[in-house]
């Protein structure tokens, strides 16, 4: 299993697979991450019925639409200056911490 390239919070976007081939990219937040399963919830990409049962007296159930789980090789780290998905580099700074920089243009992510 190999490490995970994206982490929550992230803006990513999808570059292959029914969400890629849409008239405008599907880019947005990374709400989730499951390293095990090699997945992402990402904000507004793969909207599922999910079927509630209601839990306590008084609650409603029903059907809601929520974000389901792609497979994190179909997402990119998404570049605000470049505008478009990047590779990544990781660069070690003087106190020692790495970050991610932008492999194109240098801007840190």
């Amino acid at each position: 299993m190999s490490k995970m390239h994206i982490k929550k919070d992230d803006r990513v976007i999808v570059i292959s697979g029914k969400y890629a081939n849409m008239k405008e990219p599907s880019i947005g937040k990374v709400i989730a991450v499951s390293p095990k399963e090699g997945k992402v919830i990402v904000e507004g990409v793969h909207i599922v019925s999910k079927h509630v049962k209601p839990r306590r007296q008084g609650e409603a159930g029903g059907i809601i639409k929520t974000e389901g789980a792609i497979y994190a090789s179909k997402v990119m780290l998404y570049c605000e200056k470049c505008k478009k998905g990047v590779r990544v580099r990781h660069v070690k700074n003087e106190a020692g911490e790495r970050s991610r920089i932008c492999c194109k243009c240098g801007e840190s992510l």
